[in-house]
């Protein structure tokens, strides 16, 4: 398959995992559940490429979204990364 065919497949699981994580306001255990779901068969039907595809295109759909708001804050996007993921 090439990266063009694999595009619209990757952006719609990307799709597929948000509303996952998002769905469901009152039970992030039934979201997590979903997605988790959903990790495993990409693992399973498609294999560590497309899984790696996959976690490629969250991380770039998360960095614009943090870019967004780091705008909208008035803050570079990397400060505010630093603070959303400190441990």
């Amino acid at each position: 398959m090439t990266d063009q065919a694999r595009a619209p497949s990757t952006r719609r699981k990307v799709l597929e995992a948000m509303r996952a994580v998002l769905s469901d306001d009152h039970s992030y255990e039934r979201g997590l559940a979903t997605l988790r779901d959903l990790i495993d068969e990409v693992a399973r039907d498609e294999g560590a490429t497309r899984l790696c595809d996959l976690t490629v295109a969250l991380s770039l759909e998360l960095a614009k979204a943090l870019e967004e708001i780091a705008q909208e804050q008035g803050l570079a996007a990397a400060d505010l990364a630093e603070v959303w993921f400190a441990d």
